[in-house]
């Protein structure tokens, strides 16, 4: 059983309404405390956030959406569920993948029509080998869902059990490329099964195994888009908080916490005073930390991942090649990795994604218009250019990145642009964001699990850490989580049951899966 706060928790206040304090407060809620959410932006959403743009709808963060069971987790501990509020749209294909050899790959959650598809691109022997693969992936998901992801850790001692021998049984504490090679040949198609690392901030072929269970969600249980894009879901869960009885306080920002000896007894804002009786912390790391006046001593400093350049670009055409989501791989791999997470240089020779939600939605822009977004992996400015360098640096590299494209296939990209916002280190540092990177700490080794910053802060009793710096790290399915473990560290609800694992489906989202 892990540790609970001490004392009263009857009222609660959580400290941003991103995704991960709004799951703390619909878990909080349904365990019968008093919730009141603070939020320095007019809305809710966080970094999910949305940027209206010249009459495009503009999802300002995540554009990814794996293992919705997790959110609707949260809607159903206040009796409603996600299907109720969001309509899921399942992406067929989840992605596209082009290479830089001209040759494509849809990658589909259905194990008949992928393999069929990976028979067709690599081969009847890499086409047994996905089966491998897929299998291994769903026995990873299995092993790590309800000991490791969907855990509180109080000691490394935590991680002594039954579930650490079967993770290593099925070599989770070896590298995730190498874990993927043992399946398939085809170094174009472990691509499609790795390029995930990037999230985790590590390259693939130094990346644990264990973190290829971030691949089982995209290429096993499925990628979703909720209509109206992204940001609906974060709009869902607060609407569903405040009628169960959240109060919102949007506009505010938090400049200080009232203490007395060890408890936090009132959250400070630029407008009024609120007293509670625990708080949920959600900002990035640097920001809470300074909040509670206090940095957990650490033996080595926090590395962070590699940080985005992202141009979202309203456009008055589009390229029937691009699917809701198309990987755009260069001939580089392991020079990419290299250069962002070693050198601090661009990439020389980039891969990116590239969304296009009015695929899927076309109500996200204007009649007859189109909205993409690209993404380029970039250094954090720790290693790389530094926040300041990003004022001339972000237009010219917007500039190569679209002569890239234009060269790629995108004929006619730059001129085709409309509209645009582009966001860059500089952006995300000035969000708060620690080393410029909205992915925060990396998923190194030893920033995972129970050496990853946690969500208890030695010196103050009632406060707990939600978000993607703490347990259990980045991406929307483990920011939900560590709302959910947050709320379990005040309401001492014990750690929750783990949902069974999703093998992939078109259906909608259905009901909490407990």
């Amino acid at each position: 059983m892990s540790r609970t706060i001490p004392g009263p928790t009857d009222h609660v206040v959580v400290v941003g309404a991103g995704l991960a304090g709004l799951s703390a407060a619909l878990h909080l809620l349904g365990a019968g405390r008093r919730v009141t959410v603070v939020e320095r932006d007019p809305g809710p959403g966080g970094r999910a956030g949305r940027l209206d743009l010249g009459g495009y709808r503009v999802d300002t963060g995540p554009t990814v959406l794996t293992m919705p069971e997790i959110a609707d987790e949260a809607f159903a501990a206040v009796g409603t569920s996600l299907r109720e509020r969001v309509e899921l749209i399942a992406l067929h294909p989840a992605y596209r993948a082009r290479f830089a050899d001209g040759s494509t790959l849809d990658v589909h959650t259905d194990p008949e029509a992928m393999e069929a598809e990976v028979e067709r691109f690599a081969g009847a022997a890499d086409a047994a080998g996905y089966r491998r693969l897929r299998h291994w992936l769903h026995q990873l998901y299995r092993a790590e869902r309800g000991r490791f992801l969907d855990a509180d850790f109080d000691s490394p001692r935590q991680l002594l059990t039954p579930g650490l021998l079967r993770l290593a049984a099925l070599g989770g504490f070896g590298r995730w490329e190498a874990g993927v090679a043992r399946h398939l040949r085809d170094e174009r198609l472990r691509r499609v099964f790795t390029f995930q690392a990037l999230y985790a901030g590590v390259p693939p072929e130094r990346a644990l195994a264990a973190y290829a269970v971030i691949a089982y969600m995209d290429t096993v249980a499925g990628v979703h888009f909720p209509r109206g894009g992204m940001h609906a879901l974060p709009r869902a869960m607060a609407d569903a908080a405040r009628e169960a009885g959240a109060d919102f306080h949007y506009g505010q920002r938090v400049t200080r916490l009232e203490r007395s000896g060890d408890r936090v007894t009132a959250v400070v804002t630029d407008a009024e005073r609120i007293p509670c009786d625990a708080v949920v912390l959600t900002p990035d790391l640097p920001v809470t930390y300074r909040l509670l006046g206090r940095t957990p001593r650490r033996p080595a400093r926090l590395r962070h991942a590699p940080s985005a350049v992202v141009l979202h670009a309203g456009c008055d055409r589009t390229w029937p090649e691009l699917a809701h989501h198309t990987l755009s791989f260069g001939h580089a791999w392991r020079d990419t990795f290299r250069q962002l997470t070693h050198d601090g240089e661009l990439m020389s020779d980039p891969s990116l994604l590239i969304t296009r939600p009015t695929a899927t939605d076309p109500a996200l822009a204007p009649p007859g218009r189109h909205l993409h977004y690209v993404l380029a992996p970039c250094p954090n400015t720790d290693i790389g250019p530094a926040t300041t360098d990003w004022t001339a640096l972000g237009p010219r590299y917007r500039d190569s990145l679209l002569r890239e494209l234009d060269r790629r296939g995108l004929t006619g990209i730059a001129s085709a642009i409309e509209h645009e916002c582009l966001v860059t280190p500089a952006d995300w540092a000035a969000q708060g964001h620690a080393a410029g990177t909205p992915f925060s700490a990396a998923h190194t080794f030893a920033q995972t699990g129970p050496f990853r910053p946690r969500n208890l802060v030695r010196g103050t009793a009632n406060a707990v850490l939600a978000g993607c710096g703490t347990t259990p790290g980045v991406g929307v399915p483990p920011v939900l989580l560590s709302g959910k473990l947050a709320a379990a560290r005040v309401t001492g609800t014990g750690r929750p049951r783990a949902v069974p694992a999703v093998t992939g489906t078109s259906r909608p989202a259905e009901g909490a899966r407990t």
